[in-house]
């Protein structure tokens, strides 16, 4: 057991940069799972400077000065987070607290609907399976209700905590972006001078992650935007709550689309039936997801690595597990600077034997 170990060391840690981007990484991951509450504000304001100052650079290559690129991306983020709180926020809200009291109406109406079951359908549902689950949706409907109060009470600490973080977070995403040269020479400064392999995976996770997290934003408005509109033509309820659904259904792909289509399946037949209008907005909620599975995503994921279907799936299920929703919606970035650290790891294929020999004879 100790010579595996020892051929283990050998092989990935025989170089000291590696040993200290693996403490880094270790200390990274403690400190994220222990405060990672704590210092919500902070990352996330470090993930939107992370994604605005792409368009600083563009705009510092344009010819504009930097103040002026820093001061006018922030102001752009700083309108678009008050839109979002005074305009869209109070609108979905509204439209969750109206799906919340529309509950109790929709489990009656589906189970007035599943009562004539056993009349079209004799062989197939039994009066005891019909007596069996309408028990189950009267408790199902009793819980909603009681889970919906007490959440609303609960909830009321976890609103002053968001308004005291919408206040700081605005004041960290500026400092982030007008001191980041800054702030990551005081970094570089307290790792060591050669560090040729941190700087690779940098760069990889740089091109890599900032590509992906942009695209992913622009994916996001586009998607939800056109939902939004789709929806509203044909008058369909809750069309800002459901297009905000299926915009960051597009953060996990495969498992997003499948899970938020049951929504927007019951939510489109109980407005309207089995009729033309729930057909017409399934199609247009498919040409949706059509448009954006063969389109948005080559045209602005092109030069992002694409990771395998099965490499996803477990780095949703495990980051998820681990972080909860933000581990959910930040498993593919995670994936990829994963897999760029394993692709620039650097590995020793000598013998520890031989190694360990030459030197004792010097």
């Amino acid at each position: 057991m100790v010579r595996i170990l020892r051929g283990l060391a050998h092989k990935y840690f025989s170089d000291d940069e590696a040993v200290i981007l693996f403490l880094l990484l270790v200390i990274g991951t403690l400190v994220v799972i222990f405060f990672g509450q704590m210092l919500a504000p902070v990352i996330a304001a470090v993930i939107i400077a992370f994604i605005l100052q792409g368009l600083v650079t563009k705009l510092i290559r344009l010819g504009v000065p930097e103040l002026a690129a820093i001061l006018g991306v922030f102001l752009m983020f700083l309108g678009t987070l008050v839109g979002f709180l005074f305009g869209l926020l109070p609108l979905i809200w509204g439209q969750v607290a109206s799906l919340a009291s529309e509950t109790p109406r929709i489990f009656k109406e589906f189970q007035s609907f599943i009562e004539h079951l056993p009349e079209e359908y004799p062989a197939l549902v039994s009066i005891e399976q019909l007596d069996t689950l309408s028990r189950q949706l009267a408790s199902e409907a009793a819980n909603l209700t009681q889970w919906i109060v007490s959440f609303s009470l609960s909830s009321i600490p976890d609103l002053l905590a968001l308004l005291i973080y919408m206040v700081l977070l605005p004041i960290l995403v500026f400092f982030f972006l007008k001191d980041r040269n800054v702030l990551l020479s005081a970094v570089g400064r307290m790792l060591p001078h050669r560090r040729a392999m941190m700087e690779k995976i940098w760069l990889e996770v740089n091109q890599q992650c900032a590509n992906y997290v942009r695209g992913k934003a622009v994916e996001i408005l586009i998607v939800g935007g056109a939902t939004y509109v789709g929806f509203k033509l044909f008058g369909l309820p809750y069309s800002a709550l459901l297009a905000l659904l299926v915009g960051l259904s597009v953060v996990v792909p495969y498992i997003g689309a499948a899970v938020v289509t049951v929504p927007v399946a019951v939510i489109a037949l109980f407005a309207f039936g089995w009729g033309p209008e729930f057909i017409w907005v399934m199609v247009i909620y498919g040409v949706i997801q059509a448009v954006d599975g063969n389109v948005l995503v080559p045209l602005l994921f092109s030069e992002v690595n694409n990771l395998h279907p099965v490499v996803i799936i477990i780095a949703v299920l495990f980051f998820g597990g681990i972080w909860g929703l933000w581990g959910v919606f930040f498993a593919i970035p995670l994936a990829t600077m994963l897999k760029a650290i394993f692709s620039a790891w650097p590995v020793n294929t000598g013998d520890p034997l031989k190694t360990s020999g030459s030197e004792s004879a010097e």
